[in-house]
């Protein structure tokens, strides 16, 4: 199996999550405080980054951690080249500016930017990071009586500490789609960010409760652009931790042409030949733009453009 993919930022985390090592909290509380053991710092969000010559992700020991005096519970990421890694969360006071000037090529970084700043593979542990911290931050109650949580399999669950109810990490599954018809592909504006630029991209959407990856993406380019489709086929995916989405990347044919836009949800949607696209991935156009290499948008539609196993 090739677990490269298609080398998607965000989708190359190496790291054993260590399942058999999660029954054991003991375990993991003690290799908390090996010697070995690193950790990953993070402060609102944001992830310990070492900026020098080839960015990367700033690891310190037990050490580094006492000195500053962390007292944050880590969270186990999993183990890597025989070493267990954790994410810690700490403040302000302990890890200010003014403390990180002593080393000018260390900063906190948002994970946004450390996708496009570092390999594939440190970006998906950053992405896991950042995805498990933040859904630490959000559940610290339960939803069913509204007690405090206690986090058990070193941060990979949350337990009531009144009703016993169990609660796990969420990954909401979103369809991302290219749309075709031959030498054309659906692109379209989705109110926000790329609103009032000339940058399209796939369309996209949350899959509904009890509904296949199939009827999503029916049902989104149908509400999105009155387009229907057929021969949905998967592509690929991505981890997206912006909170924490997965991306499923899919091609589909169009069975009608004519567009019907929800102006409620998009602010425009177009049909775009095969070489309007090829030229904006050669950054040669000027009617259209592309999503950045960071989205699987942008290789979703560099795949119908070169038609790769479309």
């Amino acid at each position: 199996m090739n677990l490269q993919g298609y080398g998607h930022v965000f989708s190359q985390n190496p790291l054993n999550r260590g399942e058999k090592e999660r029954r054991d909290e003991a375990h993991l509380a003690k290799m908390a405080k090996d010697p070995s053991s690193l950790f990953l710092p993070m402060r609102d969000l944001n992830l310990l980054i070492n900026t020098n010559t080839e960015p990367s992700l700033e690891w310190v020991d037990q050490t580094q951690l006492n000195v500053r005096a962390i007292s944050e519970a880590p969270i186990f990421l999993g183990i890597h080249e025989n070493r267990y890694r954790y994410a810690v969360e700490v403040s302000n006071m302990e890890y200010s500016d003014k403390s990180l000037k002593t080393d000018p090529h260390l900063r906190f970084v948002d994970v946004r930017t450390c996708g496009e700043m570092l390999s594939n593979i440190e970006s998906g542990i950053a992405a896991q990071a950042r995805m498990q911290l933040l859904w630490h931050k959000k559940y610290r109650f339960c939803s069913v009586c509204g007690s405090e949580n206690k986090m058990k399999r070193g941060g990979q669950a949350r337990k009531c500490t009144k009703c016993d109810s169990d609660h796990f990490p969420r990954t909401d599954p979103v369809i991302i789609v290219v749309v075709h018809d031959g030498e054309r592909c659906l692109l379209g504006q989705s109110r926000g960010r790329l609103q009032n630029t000339n940058t399209y991209s796939a369309l996209a959407g949350f899959v509904d409760q009890g509904e296949s990856i199939e009827e999503a993406v029916a049902r989104e380019v149908m509400e999105e652009a009155g387009i229907e489709v057929k021969n949905v086929k998967y592509h690929s995916s991505q981890p997206w931790p912006l909170p924490y989405s997965l991306m499923i990347g899919c091609h589909a044919e169009a069975a009608t042409t004519e567009i019907k836009m929800d102006p409620e949800e998009m602010t425009d949607v177009k049909w775009f030949s095969r070489s309007e696209v090829i030229e904006s991935l050669n950054r040669q156009g000027d009617t259209l733009k592309v999503p950045m290499q960071i989205a699987i948008a942008h290789h979703l539609i560099k795949a119908w453009a070169y038609s790769e196993g479309i």
